[in-house]
């Protein structure tokens, strides 16, 4: 598992590694069941405090991506599909939004926007 925290950005380091955690679990990276590293540990790898990591995994399960185990540690909860296309669709409307607003600063037509799509899901 790799973690990078970026203390001159804006956003909370426990959201920078619920973030981080959460997209590896999506891509498959962590793999269901995968022993993450123990709140304690990682904290002091990433020289933060362990309430900072605790937040972040407490978001985590809270979201159903990992689940704890009393005196083991904390695992990738298995794959909710559910839960996997929920995350998928809120990041493309994100992108969708983002793409609305550049076309229409750019002037590019509806119609460009749907061939360059069209193209894009061809390519995959």
């Amino acid at each position: 598992m790799n973690v990078l925290i970026d203390n001159k950005s804006g956003e909370p380091i426990y959201n920078q590694i619920f973030r981080q955690i959460r997209s590896q679990i999506i891509s498959g990276e962590l793999e269901e069941n995968a022993l993450l590293p123990s709140i304690r540990g990682l904290a002091k790898d990433l020289r933060i405090s362990f309430l900072t990591t605790k937040h972040a995994y407490d978001e985590l399960e809270k979201e159903g991506f990992i689940y704890t185990v009393q005196g083991k540690g904390c695992y990738v909860a298995p794959r909710n599909v559910e839960l996997i296309r929920e995350e998928n669709l809120r990041a493309i409307e994100t992108h969708i939004e983002q793409i609305a607003q550049l076309a229409a600063l750019g002037g590019i037509s509806k119609a460009e926007i749907m061939e360059m799509v069209q193209f894009g899901l061809e390519e995959q």
